[in-house]
């Protein structure tokens, strides 16, 4: 008997919904959407389902995130999953050229800072005038944590690599428009996260 290669990422239980409440004032009615840093690939389970007409391309640079993903997509049977690709965000050859949507869940604040300037830079290159680029996670507002268990989270985070923590909003904003995005749309969904919408420019 083979060995399941599905990963399970209890958060996506929690905020598959509240995620997909956001998505779908903000994506088109269809085209190709872009995830970056899929994970266990469970959210883009939810979206394919709710959103037929969109094709959704998971990614990540991790061999046994990419191998869930596969596992999740064999299962799961829905036309609009693509197989996923290899993308490290850092590079600055990503191996999908074209997107109408760019989404990216749950990764600025365990990456390096230069991964949030690279996602930035790399959907910049790959989307046309108009379209998103989505984040949701937790953030900083005007310097400070929004809840004290973020301020608990990002403890742990950077206990774990100095280079991880709770990003500012206002410095993801700042490096966003250096990349040719507007100011984005911040909604507030539930467990303290927000879900930020740059959109961009002509």
């Amino acid at each position: 008997m083979s060995e399941d290669a599905r990963r399970f990422a209890p958060a996506v239980a929690r905020n598959k919904a509240a995620i997909t409440e956001v998505l779908v004032r903000h994506v088109p009615a269809s085209g190709l959407v872009l995830e970056v840093a899929s994970g266990s690939g469970e959210h883009a389970l939810h979206f394919a389902a709710e959103f037929p007409a969109l094709s959704l391309q998971r990614t990540d640079p991790d061999a046994a995130a990419l191998a869930s993903i596969t596992a999740w997509r064999a299962e799961a049977r829905l036309a609009n999953l693509l197989p996923p690709l290899m993308l490290d965000v850092m590079a600055t050859d990503w191996p999908v050229q074209k997107a109408d949507a760019v989404i990216c869940i749950n990764m600025i604040h365990i990456a390096p800072w230069g991964a949030t300037a690279a996602l930035m830079s790399g959907a910049a290159r790959i989307l046309p005038p108009g379209a998103i680029l989505f984040l949701y996670g937790p953030f900083k507002r005007g310097g400070l944590h929004t809840a004290a268990s973020n301020g608990e989270f990002d403890a742990s985070l950077r206990a774990q690599d100095a280079r991880w923590g709770v990003r500012d909003l206002e410095a993801v904003t700042d490096t966003a428009g250096a990349a040719g995005f507007a100011a984005p749309i911040v909604e507030a969904v539930p467990a303290n996260n927000l879900s930020v919408i740059f959109r961009r420019l002509p």
